[in-house]
């Protein structure tokens, strides 16, 4: 009896096999769907990307102008650090979370600007089909109005074969994760022992610019060594005014909405790569000015070529016919952009007043602006706005003369609207994520 015991509490202290650890996250688990390559080629998402590789995977989207930038240069970096083990045992694949848009086309343009090499795959497919592959993954973040840029950039790592997965920030340091996910995966066999003890680790000094820039500006630029993704920075405080590298480093994609020659004749040269807001303070800017003095004062490459000023879009012509529905549509919009509620209730009413003259052509109209009159505060409205946009929208591809109007869509509402601004103004976000979206022509 007790022989019989021994044995029931040693099966319970053997290690379940390989197959039984990763039994729960295998081909019972992740869905099998078909995506596409930036190559055109069609693959399936568990049989070809994941089944026996050890893997990184992240979302991103191509037009996203706060972390995707920074998360695709990093996983660059993490690229270079794991060298030939890329293609091997290792894979990374980034799928994009706008589907409509980022074409396999335009994927290889987007991999080709960050340098992507073997084993690195962009993807796209189905949105629905995205979507679960978010969300099986835990990938998958609400749109959340208050995170400027609208989703979380994670990072899952795995292994199929054992069975290890972890979530992880995209943007942690590169050599942290490159660590994670060439070593820890496969449980150390190719670990490489330094043969350096803690004991003998020199005392830490903490410079506040050197950490800023480590952690935000190296994963596209150097100082002193060489354009990478974006520009080597030496010698950029002598040729460029202080006030302007501040307000680059602080808003990038407002001086890029705003003309600014500078920023627009860089991101030219350097393949349209986007300079991504990070949100960081004003002390922050100046701790990685003041450092980037010191590291370049004495390397400065040559300053950029001329840039060219960019012509202003003349405005859309005035409507007719439906103009006063389109005028009051058009006032609602920038009260959700502008973050005001005040006035949307009584353009709503106008609208719906002026619908009702069309009559049947215009009632989807008139019905969606009830709902937005009837909206009880600001989220209400910008929840409502949709409808009516798609209202006004089928309208303007009924032959209505609503011409003069621009198609915008937010990947991260998944919502289209309707505006005459010649850069994006988003009405679902409002001023926390104002530039958030692309000019488009909704799907029919």
């Amino acid at each position: 009896m007790r022989l019989a015991s021994f044995f029931a509490v040693l099966c319970l202290l053997i290690p379940a096999s390989v197959g039984a650890q990763n039994s729960r996250w295998g081909a019972g688990y992740f869905p099998n769907v078909e995506l596409t390559t930036q190559d055109g080629k069609v693959v399936r998402f568990y049989d070809d990307l994941i089944k026996g590789k050890i893997v990184a995977l992240d979302l991103i989207y191509t037009t996203c102008q706060y972390a995707c930038p920074l998360e695709t240069a990093r996983m660059a970096q993490v690229q270079r650090l794991l060298g030939d083990r890329m293609g091997r045992d290792v894979f990374f694949y980034s799928i994009t979370i706008d589907p409509e848009h980022d074409t396999p086309a335009v994927l290889k343009e987007y991999a080709e600007k960050y340098n992507a090499g073997p084993g690195w795959l962009f993807l796209t497919g189905k949105a629905e089909d995205i979507e679960l592959i978010s969300r099986k993954t835990g990938l998958y973040s609400e749109p959340d109005p208050n995170n400027p840029d609208g989703h979380t950039p994670s990072l899952l790592v795995g292994n199929e074969v054992t069975g290890q997965w972890m979530r992880n920030s995209a943007t942690d340091n590169p050599k942290f994760l490159a660590r994670t996910i060439g070593d820890w995966l496969n449980s150390w066999q190719t670990a490489k022992k330094t043969g350096i003890s803690f004991a003998d680790a020199p005392a830490m000094a903490f410079d506040r610019g050197q950490y800023a820039f480590n952690n935000h500006c190296a994963a596209c630029h150097s100082i002193g060594k060489g354009d990478r993704i974006g520009p080597d920075l030496a010698g950029v405080t002598t040729t460029r005014d202080r006030e302007w590298l501040q307000q680059f480093i602080l808003r990038p994609d407002r001086m890029l909405a705003a003309g600014d020659p500078i920023a627009v004749a860089l991101r030219a040269k350097y393949k349209d790569v986007r300079m991504p807001n990070l949100s960081l303070s004003d002390s922050d800017a100046k701790a990685l000015i003041d450092y980037m003095d010191r590291e370049g004062r004495t390397s400065a490459p040559g300053a950029p070529a001329a840039s060219p000023q960019v012509e202003a879009v003349k405005p859309p012509p005035a409507q007719v016919g439906t103009a006063a529905i389109l005028e009051a549509y058009l006032r609602i919009q920038q009260d959700l952009y502008s973050d005001k509620f005040a006035g949307v209730a009584d353009a709503a009413a106008s609208i719906a007043a002026e619908s009702a003259k069309i009559g049947e052509p215009a009632a989807p109209v008139r019905t969606a602006a009830a709902a937005v009159q009837k909206a009880g505060d600001l989220a209400a409205a910008r929840t409502a706005f949709g409808a009516l946009s798609d209202a006004m929208i089928a309208l303007k591809k009924s032959g209505s003369d609503l011409d003069g109007v621009k198609t915008a869509y937010c990947p991260m509402a998944r919502k289209y609207w309707l505006q005459t601004a010649d850069k994006i103004q988003n009405p679902y976000y409002g001023q926390a994520m104002a530039d958030c979206g692309r000019f488009t022509e909704p799907q029919k």
